[in-house]
């Protein structure tokens, strides 16, 4: 039996996701007990945002990757605008880097979709009552990020290295993103290298995958 909700009425839930499918499954899953209650549906940040506002939820049950935005971003935003909320990050993938930004921007927690649907109540109940929740393979990675013990991985890159990284994630070529920076081609080639060195990649590709699962490109 699920433990009796800490406001003495069923856990009112923001279920924010782009897959029609997955967030039926999510629903149907969590309103099959009495102490979780959805009070409403987004498939993006923007009516995210909204939803929170008119609805006040509890619990925003939000999706990392939406068509409009980061969710993990969206955590500042969504405590503006509801302070007293718990956000929970659902994910497909994620990295100790996530998790960490997850806990840095007030969040509740990270929990990935693999988990099942039995964890993400428990873990829904738990962030409603006051506690954060990571999957147990992030926790290392977000306690050390929040005592200082761990280096955020791309934290050194300097904002002429993120802005080729950007561009590398938008498929640019060297020669492209040295024309785009108005350098030499050999400059560019320098800055593609720090970056590679930096986030412990050998190829350009692999520079995109990690900044991408390390959350630094979105």
């Amino acid at each position: 039996m699920p433990s009796p909700s800490p406001r003495g009425r069923p856990v009112r839930i923001l279920l924010v996701e782009d897959h029609d499918m997955v967030a039926e499954a999510i629903c149907l899953a969590l309103e099959r007990s009495p102490d979780l209650q959805i009070v409403g549906r987004s498939a993006s940040v923007g009516s995210a945002l909204a939803e929170a506002e008119r609805c006040k939820p509890d619990v925003v049950l939000m999706d990392r990757r939406l068509p409009d935005g980061d969710g993990v971003t969206a955590i500042t935003d969504l405590l503006a605008l509801v302070p007293d909320v718990r956000v929970l990050i659902l994910a497909g993938e994620g990295s100790g880097s996530v998790a960490a930004r997850v806990a840095e921007t007030g969040g509740s927690g990270l929990i990935l979709k693999a988990r099942g649907l039995s964890e993400l109540e428990d873990a829904v109940r738990r962030v409603a009552a006051g506690e954060v929740v990571f999957s147990q393979e992030f926790l290392g990675d977000v306690l050390g990020r929040l005592t200082g013990r761990t280096a955020v991985l791309g934290a050194n890159l300097t904002p002429r290295e993120r802005e080729v990284l950007h561009l590398l994630g938008e498929g640019r070529t060297t020669a492209e993103i040295s024309a785009q920076l108005g350098v030499a081609l050999n400059t560019g080639r320098n800055h593609v290298q720090r970056v590679l060195e930096k986030l412990g990649a050998r190829s350009q590709l692999e520079a995109v995958t990690i900044a991408r699962r390390e959350g630094i490109l979105e």
